[in-house]
């Protein structure tokens, strides 16, 4: 089967194709990736060379070379990464997030109704359903919460969704959608929290928290996350959504304290500020459905899986440093 994977130079996408790439050598897997800033050509080292991978990059809102490359390459297969994901760049720009987040994949299923592709999948988020008050801890996100979405990035992904549900009921487009808590793990970029926290900290620099920090967020492992979208791809049911989530809960402030302690720096360095507008206060998944029909299971609890994730990036800080000093924005010379 051939596989055609967007968003792939990015952290969740990068990390499935990890997965994959080694775990069905008879499959055949091509990244396209626009390789805007979160996106990294070295993410994809550890398939690079591999005989059932290439990269080909492209912006998934390109309609005519999205159409040719369909054409030519007939994928059975779409799954779509490929998103601008951080939330506070959506407050400062939000039309950037309408377009590649809605409009991209509009351009994707138009090119898979049009070449005949067997499944589409729409990697969502959490963040669709708006946030869950603090002081209900009995409450989660299920399949059939309904869509609330609190700022433009959020608005962007669920809008998606919509479409994706549309596109199923109007056009049959054979689609499934996964939705996912908070990730954490290898290669992601370091504006988001677990790396931010670590390259301020490491340097001494002054950590900054939202608010009080009692924000609470549901984790999951990226490498899990993966796991389950494979499984959703190639034996969930057509039509359906699926949450995955870490069954993990931490709020913002508990996941700062536990990197400094792992890292041996002082709490001092926790800088409280001006909270996001619109800051969601609890994110909770509830993925019994997928556990139950589908068998996902989970290797890493979040204590084994922040450890794993902190020697990593400590590892790797020749990887953050090419962030920091934009020489990763040169890794693709083709």
């Amino acid at each position: 089967m051939k596989y055609i994977v967007t968003g792939g130079c990015g952290f969740i996408g990068s990390n499935y194709l990890h997965y994959v790439v080694d775990k069905y050598p008879e499959d055949e897997f091509i990244c396209l990736d626009a390789l805007t800033y979160a996106g990294n050509y070295h993410n994809l080292e550890p398939v690079l060379g591999k005989e059932n991978f290439r990269f080909v990059k492209m912006d998934i809102t390109d309609r005519e070379g999205v159409d040719q490359l369909f054409a030519a390459e007939k994928p059975d297969y779409v799954i779509n990464f490929a998103a601008e994901s951080h939330v506070d760049n959506s407050i400062k720009n939000p039309g950037i997030f309408v377009k590649t987040n809605v409009m991209g994949t509009q351009v994707l299923m138009d090119a898979s109704l049009k070449h005949g592709v067997k499944r589409y999948h729409q990697v969502s988020t959490d963040e669709v359903y708006g946030d869950l008050p603090l002081d209900r801890p009995d409450l989660l996100f299920t399949e059939q919460t309904p869509l609330h979405t609190s700022s433009p990035y959020s608005a962007s992904k669920g809008g998606a969704d919509l479409l994706v549900l549309a596109y199923m009921r109007t056009f049959k487009l054979p689609a499934t959608i996964s939705r996912c808590s908070n990730n954490y793990g290898p290669y992601q970029f370091p504006e988001k929290l677990i790396p931010h926290v670590l390259k301020c900290a490491l340097s001494d620099k002054k950590v900054p928290v939202y608010g009080e920090g009692k924000n609470v967020r549901d984790w999951i492992h990226v490498y899990d996350h993966n796991v389950g979208v494979d499984m959703i791809v190639r034996q969930g049911k057509e039509g359906e959504i699926y949450n995955l989530g870490g069954r993990a809960e931490r709020d913002n402030l508990t996941i700062v304290k536990t990197i400094l302690s792992a890292i041996g720096k002082p709490e001092s360095l926790i800088e409280f500020v001006t909270d996001r507008p619109g800051h969601d206060l609890r994110y909770a998944m509830d993925p019994t459905k997928a556990e139950t029909e589908l068998g996902w299971t989970r290797k890493y609890n979040f204590d084994d899986g922040i450890k794993a994730t902190i020697d990593w990036y400590l590892a790797h800080q020749d990887w953050v440093h090419d962030i920091e000093n934009g020489e990763y924005r040169n890794a693709y010379q083709g």
